[in-house]
């Protein structure tokens, strides 16, 4: 899982594409346990988006302690799922509950989750349910030898999630494994409480940074801090960036997304990679800007001229019809500057510069010694 970060955005990565917002603010609900609530880690998710620029408005629903199937009895959650039509509802299971093999999660895990995706999607068809991927106990379980380390237990967690994803079709978002990333680069980080299991401000701050990448599809550097200190902040933020923008295909995370990437290749073609991810949408339409369209879901478009366009496209699905917006920016080279002719009119001929008095006394010195 080590690996060199490079702490670069280049435009021609999916996250770094200008996102535009409606004006109606994004809402996104939260439903989990400590792990969700300690911290309270989506309100520093908010203020990361906030600190950003995005308009959003985040809740949760978080009991310490609950499993699905005890969120399912609380009448409170579901009141939560129906007091909002949720842009996003993230989801974070019982990290034990996910250890096990899939036949113990098809009766303990997948019926009441099934239960509560049904809620959600009744309430709203169009939101996005997120998986909440954990990290596993500093120490692991000690009673169990199959995860009674760190890293058995996140391998295991991991494969659990990687299951609940599949069964239902829906993305996660590896707040565990941006951990695991973080704890193996930077092992001086404190990311857990005393008990070993429940995470610090900085384990927190991870989830946060996770979340962001992942919802808003862009990079946390230079957003919120959470108060800690500045270049842990740094770290934290390009780690989530980075590990994210290495993995949205591995996790399901371009699901219902754009992808625009722009660039002057080495023949000086300006050209925009135009691609979506909209698996039920029933037309797609490209409005690239300079006068020129496209129906197709996927295509390669090339400016005439450079500078800045408005890329906006159209999808219509059993949502109803959205319009999302890109921009698009191709420097503009500047002309070299031409230079200046001397004026050449009434020019006074040239004349041998005068010999210093001193000059012409050595001169004559030496004439007179000769």
């Amino acid at each position: 899982m080590k690996f060199i970060l490079k702490y670069v955005c280049l435009v021609a990565v999916f996250f770094c594409a200008k996102i535009s917002f409606a004006v109606e603010p994004m809402n996104v609900l939260f439903i989990g346990n400590s792990y969700t609530h300690y911290n309270n880690m989506p309100g520093i998710f908010q203020d990361i988006a906030v600190s950003k620029g995005v308009k959003i408005n985040v809740e949760m629903s978080a009991k310490s302690n609950h499993t699905l199937k005890m969120h399912c009895a609380r009448t409170e959650m579901f009141e939560k799922i129906n007091s909002k039509k949720w842009d996003y509802i993230v989801v974070q299971g019982f990290s034990r509950e996910l250890l096990h093999e899939q036949s113990y999660l098809d009766t303990s895990f997948v019926p009441y989750f099934k239960q509560i995706s049904d809620s959600i999607y009744k309430n709203n068809a169009c939101t996005n349910i997120l998986l909440f991927m954990t990290w596993g106990y500093k120490t692991g379980i000690h009673d169990n030898p199959e995860y009674d380390t760190y890293q058995k237990m996140s391998d295991k967690i991991q494969i659990g999630y990687q299951y609940i994803s599949n069964v239902f079709g829906l993305p996660i978002v590896p707040v565990g494994q941006v951990w695991e990333t973080v704890k193996e680069n930077n092992p001086h980080f404190d990311l857990y409480q005393e008990d070993n299991q429940h995470p610090t401000i900085y384990g927190s701050y991870i989830a946060a940074c996770t979340f962001y990448a992942a919802i808003i599809k862009a990079s946390p550097f230079g957003g919120f801090d959470a108060g800690i200190e500045p270049k842990i902040a740094e770290i934290i933020q390009n780690t989530a960036f980075t590990f994210l923008n290495l993995n949205i295909y591995r996790y399901d995370l371009s699901l219902n997304t754009l992808d625009v990437k722009y660039e002057t290749n080495i023949k000086g073609k300006n050209i925009a990679y135009c691609r979506s991810n909209y698996p039920k949408a029933k037309s797609i339409h490209w409005d690239f800007g300079d006068n020129t369209y496209s129906d197709l879901p996927d295509i390669d478009h090339f400016y005439r001229k450079s500078g800045a366009y408005n890329v906006s496209v159209t999808i219509v699905d059993e949502c109803g019809k959205r319009v999302i917006l890109r921009k698009v920016y191709f420097k503009v080279k500047e002309k070299p500057k031409e230079k200046t002719k001397a004026n050449t009119n009434n020019k006074k001929p040239a004349t041998s510069p005068k010999k210093s008095k001193s000059t012409a006394d050595s001169t004559a010195i030496k004439k007179k010694k000769f």
